[in-house]
């Protein structure tokens, strides 16, 4: 029972808010919660007994002891392939830049419709990361700010290599990049290694960002 489910941590400070959003994954049927903490210490804790990673951890930013800045540093360190939405009421658009920057797979105030939560999900779990319109246009307000001071850097893609990055970016799955380019899954996946170790990328969440910052594909 579960096997196929996506595994899920909450991590956040407030109960009722952490007993509410396991109900509302319940609701969805595909999702799992395997865990909750209400710091990052607790998290971290609970990530080292823990016998199966979970594939998601929602992660709120503002709690005690450890917070969700910090506790995600250690995450990204320690298990790498976890991958983590970011789940808060911190809107502040220097936090968020930062927090893209830093490769978090997705950003989700709590505000957020029940149906941005489970599309946030499927797609960080798909394509490996989502950010809401709202999200996607501070990061393209930002880049613009920024573009004219910052020098252009252009990896060495070979033209395979853009055609995947310009399919990523436009949001298609690997099972479906593969159908399109009439590969194999397994052959998608080298080109999204090989696209974010010459980016630097952190992740595909950074990847993406790095594409539309230095306009390696046009969309």
């Amino acid at each position: 029972m579960g096997e196929n489910k996506i595994k899920v941590v909450i991590a956040d400070d407030h109960k009722l808010f952490r007993k509410g959003m396991r109900a509302l994954l319940g609701d969805f049927g595909f999702v799992i919660v395997t865990g909750e903490a209400e710091n990052g210490i607790e998290l971290l804790e609970l990530l080292r007994v823990t016998d199966v990673l979970p594939d998601i951890i929602l992660l709120d930013l503002r709690m005690p002891l450890m917070d969700g800045v910090e506790a995600y540093k250690e995450i990204k360190k320690l298990y790498p392939s976890v991958k983590v939405i970011v789940l808060t009421m911190e809107d502040d658009e220097q936090y968020i830049l930062h927090l893209i920057g830093e490769g978090v797979n997705g950003y989700l105030l709590k505000n957020a419709e029940t149906a941005e939560v489970e599309t946030s999900i499927r797609k960080v779990t798909e394509e490996g990361y989502y950010y809401s319109d709202a999200i996607s246009g501070l990061v393209m307000k930002n880049l613009k700010k920024r573009k004219k001071t910052e020098t252009v850097f252009n990896p060495e893609f070979t033209d395979r290599e853009l055609e995947v990055l310009e399919l990523i970016c436009k949001e298609n799955s690997n099972a479906e990049i593969a159908k399109t380019l009439n590969v194999s899954i397994r052959t998608v996946e080298g080109y999204r290694m090989k696209l974010t170790e010459k980016s630097g990328a952190k992740n595909i969440a950074g990847l993406v960002v790095l594409a539309l910052k230095y306009k390696w594909v046009s969309l």
